[in-house]
């Protein structure tokens, strides 16, 4: 049997008013993680490394809303989360309310791997990653000016703004 990849890069609408510019850049970071993927796959490495992997190059990406460019609270803050399952083991780790965590599905997979929970959120999440040394940096890395100004429209046109799990990375095969 051989595998599959399939990713999409998050929740919500894109509208067809958000200007070319974005939208490629949004379709380039998807065939780059795609063929990031690809290449992992083909180098044998585990599908759960290259589930993160491809994740994480999302998350470092400010044109999706997971990571750098995550979408804001009606306070103007991140909280992020993400989760990652084994399906071979039924395996889970998942994480919420992070502000400082780089990368939200590494420390989802240390929640997994290296604790007897499921589950971390908030100050106990935060100070897991530290635990485990994963990369930390100060909340404002995570703004950017576009979900500023998406949190300001949604303020002035009185709606909420929703993202749950926003990145998806499956993986299928041996």
């Amino acid at each position: 049997m051989g595998w599959a990849l399939a990713l999409h890069g998050g929740a919500g609408d894109i509208p067809r008013s958000l200007p070319a510019e974005l939208r490629d850049r949004r379709l380039a970071t998807l065939r780059h993680c795609l063929d990031v993927g690809t290449a992992a796959l083909r180098d044998g490495r585990p599908a759960l490394d290259v589930v993160e992997l491809v994740v994480r190059e999302l998350e470092d990406c400010p044109y999706f809303n997971a990571g750098k460019g995550s979408v804001l609270t009606s306070d103007g803050t991140v909280e992020m989360e993400a989760c990652v399952m084994e399906g071979a083991t039924l395996r889970c780790g998942a994480v919420s309310g992070l502000s400082t965590v780089v990368n939200a599905v590494s420390l989802a997979r240390r929640v997994m791997e290296n604790t007897p929970h499921i589950y971390l959120a908030f100050d106990g999440a935060e100070a897991f990653a530290r635990e485990q040394g994963l990369e930390t940096k100060d909340p404002s890395h995570f703004i950017t000016e576009h979900n500023i100004e998406r949190l300001r429209q949604a303020k002035e046109a009185n709606r909420v703004q929703t993202c749950i799990w926003p990145i998806h990375v499956c993986l299928a095969g041996r």
